[in-house]
């Protein structure tokens, strides 16, 4: 598959994940609004059924109080004259704001009724208009129920102010007829309320009302046509989770559409993995073909050499040939053993042979091996052992071949224009710490290849430079067996420079 069918899929795929999450989430942020709202509504309804339950309590206790009163002057004696005559006096306030007092005088025989205050005088006596001296009388009482009726009002609002606030909004009465309102309207959800002043004393509060909470509190004027506005505030500290939890199933299908984002991503940076895997396996194969064929063909030339009979009389040119095939063979079995070395990445490390091993010992003895290459180009390599404790636990077959592929590389990428300067060294870091800096004057390694020098079959682009043959996997099986033995690598370059490699392993224990 080319690249920009993949860049397209991933592009398509994106934008539509992107909108499928967008769409998912305005969503869901729709819902929370529109249950709160709901909750918000249904709230302020209970709160307002309370106030005018609480008011109509109000009402009941002034008209009780004031039936009383009356009742009670109604059938006291003095309401009874000698005559046996039933006396009743009440007055009524007029729409013009005037007073009519009237008495309403009874016996077994007659009704009568005497109006005062707009002047006048009717009474109603015989037998033959008794009918309508009831229909009267009815009247009276039903003017008498009006001037009741009002009086009660007028008490209210003169006398309601001073009753105590528990009497007026008991706080059982109020927790109950709200916790039957809420449950009623279908919010069974905790609960805790206080009533306040107009200036927001407190004058009682449930045992665990929150005065600091600023947000989710709902408030409801009681008593607003009074002087003493009480205030009824609420608050609801799970709304939180009881909003959450009428749109929970919507959280199922946005983790869902969030684990197919991350799989796709995951499939689209496999296939680019592996894409540039192929590519890079490929210039492998090609490159290993042509590093094999070299010595091969090298091979079968002096063998080729070997059956003309005047070869085989000349010792020098026996000599030479015999001197050709074993280096040829010497290369071609360094070619076999770098392709091998593929096999380290595939296989455990239970192949490896650890033992503990002087690193010291070690790096001197491949630096003293080195040291005839390296002279070979008119270079130089130092050696500098600080390290006073270099016990470390690896394999030392494995070990070697690191410090000889970092060596080995400094040659290969060498300026063509200076003589190439190695070194090497080991210090302790601390007591755990075993640090191996080998430093060089080669050409160097860009920024953005510096961070893909230990992967596999990954080669930095040499330039114009032809001569550099390698497979890419040196680097990488020095990768691979450092972090087997439980240490660290890092490369420092400057391009034009020179690089250094550092290697961090833990010391024996």
């Amino acid at each position: 598959m080319k690249k920009s069918v993949i860049w397209l899929l991933t592009i398509v795929m994106s934008i539509t994940f992107g909108a499928l999450l967008y769409f998912q989430i305005m969503y869901l942020e729709n819902m929370v609004n529109m249950r709160e709202a709901q909750f918000s509504e249904t709230v302020m309804r209970c709160l307002s059924s309370t106030s005018a339950f609480l008011e109509r309590k109000e009402t009941l206790h002034f008209l009780q109080e004031d039936v009383n009163i009356i009742e009670s002057s109604l059938y006291s004696d003095n309401n009874f004259n000698a005559n046996g005559e039933y006396n009743l006096r009440y007055s009524v306030e007029n729409h013009d704001s005037t007073v009519t007092n009237y008495t309403l005088t009874a016996r077994e025989d007659k009704v009568r009724q005497h109006k005062s205050g707009l002047g006048g005088q009717s009474s109603v006596g015989n037998l033959e208009s008794r009918y309508r001296d009831m229909q009267e009388v009815i009247r009276s009482q039903y003017l008498y129920q009006q001037g009741l009726l009002n009086e009660v009002i007028l008490s209210i609002l003169r006398d309601s102010g001073s009753r105590p606030v528990f009497e007026r909004a008991d706080s059982t009465l109020v927790r109950n007829y709200l916790s039957s309102e809420l449950e009623n309207n279908g919010l069974t959800v905790p609960f805790e309320f206080a009533v306040t002043t107009s200036k927001n004393a407190l004058i009682y509060a449930s045992k665990g009302y929150d005065e600091n909470m600023e947000k989710g509190k709902y408030t409801q004027i009681l008593f607003p046509n009074t002087d003493s506005q009480l205030r009824l505030i609420v608050e609801f500290p799970t709304k939180a989770n009881y909003i959450f939890s009428s749109v929970r199933f919507i959280i199922p299908t946005l983790a869902f559409t969030l684990i197919l984002l991350v799989i796709f991503l995951y499939t689209i940076i496999l296939a680019f993995r592996h894409k540039r895997l192929t590519e890079m396996k490929t210039d492998f194969i090609n490159n290993m073909t042509h590093e094999l064929k070299t010595p091969i063909s090298t091979i079968s030339l002096a063998a080729q050499m070997l059956n003309d009979s005047s070869v085989m009389k000349s010792p020098a040119s026996l000599q030479h040939l015999s001197q050709v095939i074993a280096d040829e063979s010497k290369r071609l079995r360094f070619q076999v053993e770098k392709v091998l070395q593929m096999s380290v990445f595939d296989n455990s490390s239970s192949a490896l042979k650890f033992s503990v091993v002087d690193a010291n010992r070690i790096v001197e003895n491949v630096t003293h091996t080195f040291k005839i290459k390296v002279e070979k180009y008119g270079g130089s390599i130092s050696c500098d052992t600080e390290a006073l404790d270099a016990k470390v636990n690896v394999d030392e077959m494995h070990f070697t071949n690191i410090i000889y592929n970092l060596l080995d590389n400094a040659v290969k990428y060498m300026r063509e224009d200076t003589e190439p300067q190695l070194s090497i060294t080991t210090r302790d870091i601390d007591s755990r710490l075993l640090e191996i800096r080998v430093s060089d004057n080669g050409i160097g390694i860009k920024k953005e290849d510096l961070k893909k020098i230990f992967e596999k079959f990954y080669r930095v682009s040499t330039g114009n430079r032809h001569d550099v043959k390698g497979f890419g996997l040196g680097l990488a099986y020095v990768k691979k067996m450092v972090t087997i033995f439980g240490g660290t690598i890092t490369a420092e370059s400057e391009l034009g420079k020179g690089s250094t490699f550092i290697i961090t392993l833990p010391l024996a224990k």
